[in-house]
């Protein structure tokens, strides 16, 4: 499975890319830096892609799972319950593209600041 690296602060997550154009978008855009956004529950940042809606695009998520979002050609990283949310589900602002999943906790994404440096790189 292709691999990606997301570095955001002081958290690394390796992703495990799904079989989808986004990711495969991603992948050939990478290495790419951006700047942390935040919304309660999530990160988001600018990915240097543009990509069209899939047919697989949803507005709920699961724990580890990334997103792209093609309004603002954003990756979202939902960690937690946003403003959106019925109950503990993580629900982003608006459907998106799944493209990956990591194995990491994304729970420890609620320290990261505005304006941090993220940094994607593939893994080798």
């Amino acid at each position: 499975m292709r691999r990606l690296k997301i570095i955001v602060g002081h958290h690394a997550f390796e992703v495990g890319l799904y079989e989808t154009p986004t990711a495969a978008a991603i992948l050939a855009a990478a290495p790419f830096e951006a700047r942390a956004t935040i919304w309660p529950g999530e990160v988001y940042f600018q990915a240097p892609i543009h990509a069209e809606r899939e047919d697989a695009a949803r507005d709920v998520v699961e724990s580890g799972e990334l997103a792209f979002r093609v309004e603002g050609e954003v990756i979202v990283m939902g960690y937690g319950p946003t403003p959106c949310s019925e109950g503990d589900e993580i629900r982003l602002a608006s459907q998106a593209n799944i493209w990956g999943r990591t194995d990491g906790d994304p729970a420890g994404l609620a320290d990261v600041e505005a304006g941090q440096l993220v940094r994607v790189e593939v893994v080798e």
